[in-house]
């Protein structure tokens, strides 16, 4: 039986402004759509109109609706601002927030086009991927997010009233500087709603004060103490050592912080944490986004509800979102995470409805099963950047975008293709992109993995400089001196091979500036 084309309907706008009412009419429309025929689950939702100079105080705030006070804010906004008067970048058409309800963003210079298509992207694209992927259920709570973050406003500025501006601001900027390195990488304990964080800050305190008491007081008081591997053993127990969240260490075992300190480093941890998940699924959570704002409009303008004018406002935006510059273009700066998502998904649609004979060969589970929306459900739900390309570029799209592994090495002058477009070359090429998305090489694996207890309490840090790659001197010791200004004592930063374990570089001990 032919199928019959969709039914037209009433335009839901023409021109470019918008109003209110507008909006309400392609928010419904858009929910239908996403809901009725993608099967999208997403948090509730909240739409919020501001201007340009509220969407760049946004930007400097990393995009968080409330949020304490620091000086890189207004550094941030400052930049962003003038780059933006003088027509050297653009604005973002939207932010949206993880949080319940979703809180997206949309600029009132938007035309009533754009505003369409952001409902679309970050309404429903961005909403269904935070609500439903596994890391962002696992590590963030989008329910109690947004009253921790007014507890944390609320606690910085009483600390700077209490305090002093620049007592809090030197324990915010060595928190600020350690924020990559303040997070737990390995499910722990689920943190209780952060709404009833206010009520447990007393009791955490006080606990922490207990704990720091009863390790400091032990510590030998000369060099007469008890050596051997079994008191190393005994002192990295005490330590929880190794430990690679810093902050973590930090705030637990420093032994000169005060307990407002802690609780300082502990807010910057907490928003580190939140934005973890953020960090491995940029390409996913975006690719999910423009697939679905390109799949509803384009179904808005087959149903009748989009004009001609309106579609192709949003086709210019999208076509500028997904474009992927050629290796020799200038504007070449790697792989668009736009582009590579949009383009898998679209890839994974396509096999799921007209399958070739090599994507059955390669992807038997859901290859022809006439399923797109479900077998992409679950792949935004299961998956990271890292195994989802490792689990779904086909070898057709790596044709298309002429992908290929070139193996570099910096003692040779020439480069070698290592992976060509025929089986054992796209599994490499494949296990290479995959390997740029992982976060554990992306950043500098740093550890802190003893304190001379029986000396002059000096931390010792490792960092394992995987394929040889070693820190920038000038900006290690930077930070190094942000740590040693928390943990009150000297710090020693030792790089290591981890392939042969063998010292390759020492930073010498590098000591706090003043007291804390």
């Amino acid at each position: 039986m032919k199928k019959q084309p969709p039914a037209k309907r009433e335009l839901l706008f023409t021109g470019a402004d918008w109003d209110f009412e507008k909006i309400q009419r392609v928010y419904d429309a858009v929910e239908e759509i996403a809901k009725g025929e993608m099967g999208l689950a997403t948090y509730p939702n909240q739409i919020e109109v501001i201007t340009s100079e509220q969407m760049l105080d946004a930007y400097s705030s990393i995009g968080m609706p409330l949020m304490y006070k620091h000086w890189s804010f207004g550094k941030h906004f400052a930049r962003d601002e003038t780059m933006y008067r003088k027509g050297m970048r653009g604005l973002a058409y939207e932010i949206v927030i993880n949080s319940s309800p979703c809180i997206s963003y949309i600029m009132e210079e938007n035309s009533m086009a754009m505003q369409t298509l952001v409902i679309a992207h970050a309404a429903f694209g961005h909403n269904h991927f935070f609500k439903n992927n596994g890391l962002f259920k696992q590590w963030t709570d989008a329910k109690g997010i947004l009253d921790y973050m007014e507890f944390a406003k609320g606690y910085v500025a009483q600390c700077e009233e209490r305090y002093g501006n620049k007592a809090v601001e030197k324990v915010m900027d060595a928190a600020h500087a350690l924020m990559s390195h303040g997070v737990h990488k390995y499910p722990r304990k689920r943190t209780p709603d952060l709404a009833e964080e206010e009520k447990r800050v007393a009791d955490r305190l006080a606990y922490q004060e207990k704990m720091y008491n009863d390790l400091w007081r032990t510590v030998p008081k000369g060099p007469a103490g008890k050596k051997g591997s079994q008191e190393l053993a005994e002192r990295k127990r005490q330590l929880g050592l190794p430990e690679e969240n810093l902050l973590y260490f930090l705030e637990k075992m420093a032994p000169k912080l005060a307990p407002w300190q802690r609780e300082l480093i502990r807010i910057v941890r907490k928003i580190s944490q939140y934005f973890y998940p953020q960090k491995q699924t940029k390409m996913m959570n975006e690719g999910c986004a423009t697939f679905t704002h390109y799949t509803i409009v384009n179904r808005m303008h087959e149903m009748g509800l989009l004009s001609d004018g309106a579609m192709l406002e949003i086709l210019h935006s999208h076509t500028s979102v997904v474009f992927q510059p050629d290796f020799d273009d200038r504007r070449y700066s790697g792989l668009n995470p736009y582009a590579l998502g949009f383009n898998m998904m679209n890839d994974i649609k396509r096999m799921c409805i007209e399958p070739t004979e090599e994507d059955r060969q390669w992807f038997p589970d859901f290859a022809g099963n006439n399923d797109p929306y479900g077998t992409l459900r679950q792949a935004w739900a299961d998956y990271r950047d890292e195994s989802f390309l490792l689990q779904y570029l086909s070898p057709a799209l790596i044709r298309k975008m002429k992908l290929f592994k070139i193996h570099d090495v910096a003692e040779n002058p020439e480069m070698e293709v290592a992976a060509i477009h025929n089986e054992r070359g796209y599994r490499e090429v494949r296990k290479a992109l995959a390997r740029s998305y992982d976060i554990a090489h992306l950043e500098p694996d740093i550890q802190i993995v003893d304190v001379d207890l029986a000396g002059d309490r000096r931390l010792i840090v490792h960092h394992f400089a995987e394929s040889g790659m070693l820190l920038d001197g000038s900006e290690a010791v930077r930070v190094l001196r942000h740590i040693a200004n928390l943990w009150g004592y000297e710090v020693r930063l030792m790089e290591i091979d981890p392939a042969t374990e063998q010292v390759v570089k020492v930073y010498d001990d590098v000591a706090p500036i003043t007291e804390m």
